[in-house]
C-alpha cells in the first residue's frame, strides 16, 4: 500500500509539473505574438487569427498588371508579359483581358517554358458591355477593337485590387515594374499617366499628327458641348496606353460611369476630332482627368516608336528607357518597324504557329 502511495503521489506531481509548463509554453507563445519584433519561430498560416502585421510581412504585396490581349496581336501581349516578368522578382500577377475565343490559344501560349510560371488570370470581355456606347461603321466593322475599352473596366476587372497598372499589348518593359507601381499618386487622383507634353515626347514631335499633343487634336471645339466643358484646347494631353490606377478613388468617383456617358454622347454628338484618325478611347479620358490625374515618370513611357519605321531616338536612349511604347502603326511584329530587334529578345515563339512574324529586319534585307 506504501508503494502504490508513493506512486500516485509521483503521478500527481508529474502532472502538476505537466500543466506548470504547459501554462508557461502558453504565456511564452502570447508574448511572442505580442512582441513587436517576432523571432519568426512560428508557422504564421497556422497561428489562428494571427496579427494583421504578421500576415502582411508574409508575402511581397501581389502587383495587378491589366493587358488586353487579342488574338491577332496575341504575340505583342505575350512580349509584354514577359519582359514584365523577367525585369522583376515581386510578386506580379497578369489580369489578361481577352474574348472567349482567343482563350484556347491564349492558354496554350503561357505554358511554354519561358512563361510557365507567371502568375495571371484569363479574363472574357463582353462586348455587349459597348452597346449604345460605341458608334460602329457597317463598313470598318472589323476596324472596332472592343478589347481597347477594357481599360474603362478596371475596378469589375480586378475587384479585390486597391491599385494596378494597366500596359498596352505593343510595349517592352526594360526595368523593374514595381518602380512603376510605386508612382506616388496625389490625393483624389484616380489614375497616374504620362503627358504627352513631357521632355521625352516634346523632342521628337511625330509630323503629320496635327496637335498631337494638345487637346485640341482630340475634341471638336466645335461642338457646345465641348465648349462648355471649358478645357483649354491648348491643354497638353496624355497617353492612356500606360497608367497607374488608385482603385479606391476610381471607385468613389464612379470613373467607368462617367467614362460611359462620354462615350454615350459621343455617339450622339460626334464630340470627337477626327484628326488622330478617329480616335474614340482617348477622349473620355481626357474630359473625365482633366486636370485630375497625376504623372509618372517619362521614361516609364517612352512612345511614338511606331509613328514611323525609322529610328527616331539613339541607342543609347533606348537602352536606357524603363518602357518602350510602339504606339502608332509601325508595330515590331510587323513588316517594318523600327527597334523591332530590342521587341524580338523577349519574344516567345507561338507554338501553335497562328502568329508568325512578318517583319524583314532592313539589314537582313541589304544583307541578302
Amino acid at each position: 500500500s506504501v508503494n502504490i502511495s508513493i506512486l500516485i503521489v509521483a503521478v500527481v506531481i508529474f502532472l502538476l509539473v505537466i500543466h506548470h509548463n504547459f501554462l508557461s509554453l502558453s504565456d511564452f507563445l502570447r508574448r511572442e505574438l505580442s512582441d513587436p519584433s517576432p523571432l519568426g519561430l512560428q508557422p504564421i498560416d497556422f497561428i489562428p487569427a494571427a496579427p494583421q502585421r504578421l500576415t502582411d510581412e508574409r508575402n511581397d504585396k501581389e502587383i495587378s498588371v491589366v493587358i488586353a490581349a487579342s488574338d491577332e496581336r496575341l504575340g505583342g501581349a505575350i512580349a509584354a508579359m514577359n519582359s514584365i516578368y523577367q525585369h522583376t522578382s515581386s510578386n506580379v500577377v497578369f489580369h489578361i483581358v481577352t474574348l472567349n475565343d482567343t482563350v484556347d490559344h491564349l492558354r496554350m501560349w503561357l505554358r511554354s517554358p519561358p512563361l510557365k510560371n507567371m502568375r495571371y488570370r484569363v479574363l472574357d470581355f463582353d462586348p455587349r458591355v459597348l452597346e449604345g456606347k460605341v458608334q460602329v461603321d457597317p463598313q470598318k466593322a472589323d476596324s472596332f477593337k472592343p478589347l481597347t475599352f477594357a481599360r474603362f473596366y478596371l475596378p469589375s476587372l480586378v475587384p479585390h485590387a486597391e491599385k494596378v497598372i494597366y500596359v498596352d499589348d505593343d510595349v517592352i518593359v526594360q526595368g523593374d515594374i514595381v518602380e512603376l507601381y510605386n508612382t506616388p499618386l496625389k490625393p483624389g487622383h484616380a489614375a497616374a499617366f504620362s503627358d504627352d507634353c513631357d521632355s521625352t515626347s516634346s523632342k521628337v514631335a511625330v509630323r503629320g499628327a496635327g496637335n498631337q499633343y494638345n487637346y485640341i487634336g482630340f475634341l471638336d471645339y466645335q461642338k457646345e458641348t465641348i465648349r462648355k466643358l471649358a478645357m483649354k484646347a491648348n491643354t497638353c494631353s496624355f497617353n492612356p496606353g500606360v497608367f497607374v490606377a488608385n482603385l479606391t478613388e476610381w471607385k468613389l468617383q464612379n470613373i467607368t460611369k462617367q467614362l460611359e456617358k462620354w462615350m454615350a454622347l459621343d455617339v450622339v454628338e460626334e464630340l470627337y476630332s477626327k484628326t488622330l484618325a478617329g480616335s474614340i478611347t482617348t477622349p473620355p479620358l481626357l474630359i473625365v482627368f482633366y486636370k485630375q490625374h497625376s504623372s509618372i515618370d517619362p521614361m516609364w513611357n517612352v512612345r511614338h516608336l511606331g509613328s514611323s519605321a525609322g529610328k527616331r531616338y539613339s541607342p543609347q536612349f533606348v537602352k536606357a528607357a524603363k518602357l518602350l511604347h510602339w504606339n502608332g502603326h509601325f508595330k515590331p511584329w510587323g513588316r517594318t518597324a523600327s527597334y523591332a530587334e530590342v521587341w524580338e529578345k523577349w519574344y516567345v515563339p507561338d507554338p501553335t504557329g497562328k502568329f508568325s512574324l512578318i517583319r524583314r529586319h532592313s539589314e537582313a534585307y541589304e544583307a541578302k
